[in-house]
């Protein structure tokens, strides 16, 4: 189980999370939504342990977050940032690579493991290219291979010592510089990969996506949990309307699956800045 509570960060006097709680089983994929300055970069720092919070504790199968060390949690959970600057020109099978290194695979098993998340992700034939040739597009999905190999390396890795644990899979905006194809082909991973037992937790600004991918919601407003539970039951005009600020009817596709038409919009003149 991956566990916030009670969770408050403040950047420079300025309140980001305010007393968040929040717990991700492994085998369930939970969808982050809010608007812009919610807090949801900060809250997925804070889960991914990069980030220690002012207050409030978070766990890793009951353990503090913040007592284990970088190596541990590498063999836990992977994270695939928002953006990624490599200081050196790696090829994409070598980023990839060393993510399966980062999982506890070394050598040729590692090589194995780094070959099948770059076929996962579509990207075999580009394996030999540098990251910075590639499109925007491409590295994302370069970095999602990355994390995929470092989950799968770790799991093998707890397997051959005879581990037990759980591993999670934490996305900051994934789908963000992939074209409609990617998009879902990289959710419909996510959902896998949760089928196979591994928590995933994602950050997403497109509610049809996070409709689509998540068996819950979690809705942030000024750095507050405003609604969490499953996809149907949060994800409605209200609270598009509290979130957001805007009049946004939403939709429904059998069976009950909530979708938003943003041709049908009404801006609150009020919540413009």
């Amino acid at each position: 189980m991956l566990e916030l509570a009670d969770i408050s960060v403040s950047i420079s006097g300025r309140a980001i999370l305010n007393r968040v709680s929040l717990a991700v089983a492994p085998g369930e994929c939970v969808a982050i939504i809010g608007a812009n300055g919610a807090g949801k970069s900060t809250l997925l720092k804070v889960l991914s342990g990069q980030l220690r919070p002012d207050g409030g504790v978070a766990r890793l199968d009951g353990r503090d977050i913040g007592g284990m060390g970088a190596a541990a949690l590498a063999l836990r959970r992977a994270v695939v940032a928002q953006s990624v600057d490599l200081s050196f020109p790696f090829t994409a099978s070598e980023v990839v690579h060393f993510g399966a290194e980062a999982g506890g695979a070394s050598g040729q098993r590692g090589g194995h493991i780094a070959a099948a998340a770059l076929a996962l992700v579509d990207m075999t034939d580009r394996a030999g290219q540098l990251l910075p040739s590639l499109s925007g597009g491409e590295a994302q999905r370069v970095h999602l291979a990355r994390a995929i190999a470092q989950i799968e390396g770790a799991r093998q890795t707890a397997s051959l010592r005879g581990e037990s644990g759980s591993h999670f899979l934490l996305l900051d905006e994934p789908t963000a510089s992939l074209d409609l194809r990617h998009q879902v082909e990289t959710l419909t991973l996510a959902r896998g990969l949760a089928k196979q037992g591994i928590g995933v937790v994602v950050v997403l600004h497109d509610l049809n996506l996070a409709a689509l991918t998540a068996d819950r919601i979690v809705a942030l407003a000024d750095g507050r949990v405003v609604a969490a539970g499953p996809v149907g039951t949060v994800i409605h005009d209200a609270l598009i309307a509290q979130v957001y600020g805007i009049a946004l009817p939403v939709g429904r596709t059998p069976p009950h699956l909530p979708f938003v038409l943003p041709q049908t919009a009404t801006i609150d003149e009020g919540r413009r800045r």
